[in-house]
């Protein structure tokens, strides 16, 4: 019996693209996953963080308003289309309250009070915090990116590839908003071990993402599908070109 799993990549919100939410919503129902994993960032928290401290921007905006439009806008909307366990990896934008209160307020963040999940009511919505290394099948790991001192790569595939060797383990990721499959292959006469890895892209609006400048970031929007047949694991990107995401035999228009 296989299982199929949606993978849903950075939204940064309140950077996420509404309208492609909308879509994934549509799939969602459409196509009733056995399981919805959030790679991580699933907010931006651009208040607390080493690039605001100190400056005017550290005081602009709220991380609660922020976190309650996402469950409003967000995590509600999913919730009332889908029943299923619904897993979320904290990214490193998601982790800048609880590291925030950690480095300046330490005796205040032992409460927890600002850890994401909390700021998101994971609890109310039955939504699962996720281990950052999340073990979803046999030789398969689902993580954020941001950890265990992955190399970087500007090509699409390449960073999650570089991970999956090093942790030897096949691997699916976020972090570098880059959407590509790539593997690797070790053996002698005819024994042979291939790792993979993926990364599953963004699904930001680019025009909201300010320090971009205008410019383009070298990022892709998509998605991932994984089907599981017991030790067997495809996975495949849901890529979104020319406004428009396929998925098995329909296509959305985003």
């Amino acid at each position: 019996m296989t299982k199929n799993i949606l993978v849903i990549p950075d939204t940064h919100f309140p950077q996420v693209d509404r309208r492609l939410w909308k879509s994934i919503i549509e799939i969602v129902q459409s196509h009733r996953p056995d399981e919805i994993i959030h790679i991580g960032d699933l907010m931006d928290y651009p208040q607390p963080s080493r690039w605001t401290k100190g400056t005017r921007h550290e005081f602009e905006g709220s991380v609660f308003e922020d976190s309650e439009k996402a469950v409003e806008q967000l995590l509600k909307p999913l919730r009332e289309v889908y029943d299923g366990p619904i897993g979320v990896i904290e990214g490193n934008h998601d982790a800048r309250t609880r590291l925030y209160l950690e480095k300046y307020a330490p005796a205040l963040a032992e409460t927890g009070a600002f850890d994401f999940d909390k700021l998101l009511r994971f609890d109310e919505l039955e939504i699962t915090k996720l281990p950052d290394f999340y073990k979803f099948a046999p030789g398969w790991v689902a993580t954020h990116g941001h950890l265990a001192n992955i190399r970087l790569s500007q090509n699409a595939g390449n960073t999650a590839l570089n991970a999956a060797k090093k942790l030897g383990t096949n691997l699916v990721m976020g972090h570098t908003h880059r959407a590509g499959i790539s593997s690797y292959t070790t053996g002698y006469q005819g024994d042979t071990s291939t790792v993979t890895g993926v990364e599953v892209g963004h699904i930001m609006d680019p025009k909201k993402v300010t320090y971009l400048k205008g410019g383009t970031g070298n990022w892709q929007t998509s998605l991932a599908w994984l089907t599981i047949d017991r030790k067997h694991v495809s996975p495949s990107l849901l890529q979104v070109r020319d406004s428009r995401i396929s998925i098995g035999t329909e296509v959305l228009k985003v």
